[in-house]
């Protein structure tokens, strides 16, 4: 017997939907535990726990490739650890960490064009893996005390990095050529009476080089990030409660907010760019960019660790250590809707699996 036309068209439909529901990319919150050093999946939906994975010692930072099957997460030990353990987020399970050798100290964490971005706090330095050979690919020196957080504009030609010990902001930028060469006034190509170049291929032209600039900031800059257009970078300094706006096309201080933010650990700008939280410990404070004004502070949020925006905009997850939670903030009201329970929970991440 044939089914009357409109019942088969809802059919089509139904099964149309029911394939678009299996293909379509689910997101997860991810969250640290520092005390009982696991990473938790959390469904956005429901706040509920879906699995916990064990990632070593001493965590404090996890970032999410951009296809959401892998989870990448520092073991910091205030300089003595040097391992960034990868997790697989299909499977749900911890696989074999990434020795970084003498990079001790890796702390924070980006995931852009392809690979994992990191910083060595107590080598000075900032680096990147290939996630497919899980090795270091590239290591660049700071020269600054503690650099801590990072930021990697896409393409990777722009890298922004906070050091805290030695308040400051290091812009990375990348350029054409490989810094040095002869000295001034020697002539190129061989000396005098040498004859001609050898046969063979010519030598290879000169590789990028990197010119970093070094911006001061308050004391005890840590926690950062850059504004949805590109145009500024704002610091949160945690020692002198301020915060340092940086103009990231002229590379200069814009200004020194007086934000009464001691303790300052995180620093996030909204997906729209209207709104900029900070956890202060003891609140989380709201700040309009536009005006440079504190709008409001939430003292039933002790934000001491990470923040992490929804992507649809509706909402912000703030890890409150000291309390054993992290708190779910409607961005709509500014108002604690949800708790969600991590024990001493710190470094948050976004993951969308295709």
């Amino acid at each position: 017997m044939k089914l009357p036309r409109l019942s088969l068209l809802l059919c089509l439909a139904l099964q149309a939907a029911a394939l678009g529901a299996q293909t379509a990319p689910h997101a997860f919150l991810l969250a640290l535990s520092k005390q009982d050093h696991t990473l938790a999946i959390v469904d956005p939906a429901s706040l509920h726990i879906l699995a916990t994975v064990p990632v070593g010692d001493d965590p404090h930072e996890v970032v999410a490739s951009a296809d959401g099957k892998a989870a990448y997460v520092s073991n910091y030990g205030f300089g003595s650890f040097h391992t960034i353990t990868p997790i697989d987020l299909v499977g749900r399970t911890q696989l074999p960490a990434i020795d970084l050798g003498a990079l001790g100290g890796p702390h924070g964490l980006d995931f852009v064009d392809g690979k994992v971005w990191f910083t060595a706090e107590a080598a000075k330095a900032i680096g990147s893996i290939d996630p497919a050979t899980a090795k270091i690919d590239w290591i660049m020196g700071t020269g600054q005390d503690r650099t801590h957080m990072i930021y990697v504009f896409p393409g990777a030609r722009r890298i922004l990095t906070t050091n805290v010990n030695s308040a400051t902001l290091t812009i990375l930028d990348k350029t054409e050529g490989r810094a040095g060469g002869p000295p001034p006034g020697m002539p190129l190509g061989p000396p005098p009476g040498a004859g001609s170049m050898p046969p063979g291929p010519p030598p290879p032209p000169p590789g990028p080089d990197w010119h970093l600039t070094n911006l001061p900031t308050g004391q005890g800059g840590e926690g950062f990030d850059v504004s949805p257009d590109g145009k500024e970078a704002w610091v949160a300094n945690a020692r002198d409660g301020s915060v340092t706006i940086i103009d990231l096309a002229s590379k200069t201080v814009a200004a020194n907010l007086e934000a009464h933010v001691s303790g300052a650990n995180r620093l996030k700008f909204t997906p729209d760019g209207k709104t900029v939280l900070i956890t202060a410990g003891s609140a989380l404070v709201v700040i309009d960019p536009t005006t440079r004004k504190e709008t409001r502070r939430l003292a039933a949020v002790h934000g001491s660790g990470g923040i992490q925006m929804q992507p649809d905009g509706l909402r912000a997850y703030v890890a409150c250590g000291r309390d054993g939670y992290v708190s779910v903030v409607d961005l709509k009201t500014l108002e604690e809707v949800g708790r969600i329970p991590i024990a001493g929970p710190d470094g948050l991440a976004w993951a969308v699996a295709n």
